[in-house]
């Protein structure tokens, strides 16, 4: 029986999943996604978890796709249709990524290219190892980027600098990513692990559906007027002002004590 591609773990209310192709750099094929989205369905279902962390075995986060992926053969017409490939694989996890209830952390330990630096961009945080970098490789094989990239990286860089690393392929190391506003955190390698579960149980101890409303919210708001997301604010406010966390918040405020939030 072969090793699972995602390895699922967990402590407590944090679920690391790991992509677990190493030899491969964690490339993914379409049994490696369909692990993946069964992964983040599974957890997205647990009660238990509040928060997840993504990462990698071995050396590398993940190196894109596998182009050797039987997903990746020909047609009868000998040519690759890419778009079937984005459809079934790559949209439904850019989404699933952007709909958990909890809030996702990529915990980056080696190369992030292509749809893997893209994975890593949609997840709500991300830690990288200082030895970590982050390549838009599209362009170099005659392609765009996808997983969500061209709506992630003019939000989070602008278009000089998103067009910039789409056009050039360039390797952006993590330390500079950290500096341009590309991911949140840049630390030693042999903190990486330390450093990514404790802010994940940092965010499981939050009212993460909270959390998970902040990213929906931000999300919202890029295609909004100010007046509309003045009205969102005010429909996710009375929401989550009729919640359990929102009492409980308030009333350890009150009591000078630790809150114990249940929300999910």
């Amino acid at each position: 029986m072969s090793d699972p591609l995602v390895l699922v773990a967990d402590d407590g209310p944090v679920r690391t999943l790991t992509l677990n192709r190493p030899a491969a750099l964690n490339s993914f094929t379409s049994a490696m996604h369909a692990e993946l989205r069964d992964a983040l369905d599974a957890a997205a279902a647990a009660h238990h978890v509040r928060a997840v962390v993504i990462t990698g075995a071995g050396r590398g986060f993940c190196a894109g796709q596998d182009l050797n992926d039987p997903g990746m053969a020909p047609g009868a017409d000998g040519k690759v249709d890419i778009g079937a490939v984005i459809e079934a694989n790559y949209k439904p996890l850019a989404l699933r990524l952007r709909a958990m209830p909890v809030p996702v952390l990529a915990a980056v330990n080696g190369v992030a290219a292509g749809a893997g630096a893209n994975l890593a961009l949609g997840c709500d945080l991300v830690v990288a190892a200082r030895s970590a970098s982050f390549i838009q490789a599209f362009a170099k094989i005659g392609l765009i980027p996808d997983c969500g990239g061209t709506w992630l990286l003019p939000r989070l860089l602008g278009r000089a600098r998103a067009l910039g690393l789409a056009l050039t392929g360039d390797k952006l190391p993590a330390e500079e990513a950290v500096r341009l506003g590309l991911i949140w955190q840049c630390v030693d390698d042999a903190e990486l692990i330390a450093t990514s579960q404790a802010l994940a149980q940092r965010l499981a101890a939050m009212p993460v559906k909270a959390l998970a409303a902040t990213r929906q919210a931000l999300d919202a708001a890029a295609h909004m007027t100010m007046e509309d997301a003045l009205a969102l604010e005010a429909r996710m406010q009375r929401d989550l002002g009729n919640q359990a966390d929102f009492a409980e918040g308030v009333a350890a405020f009150q009591q000078k004590r630790a809150p114990h939030f249940t929300d999910r």
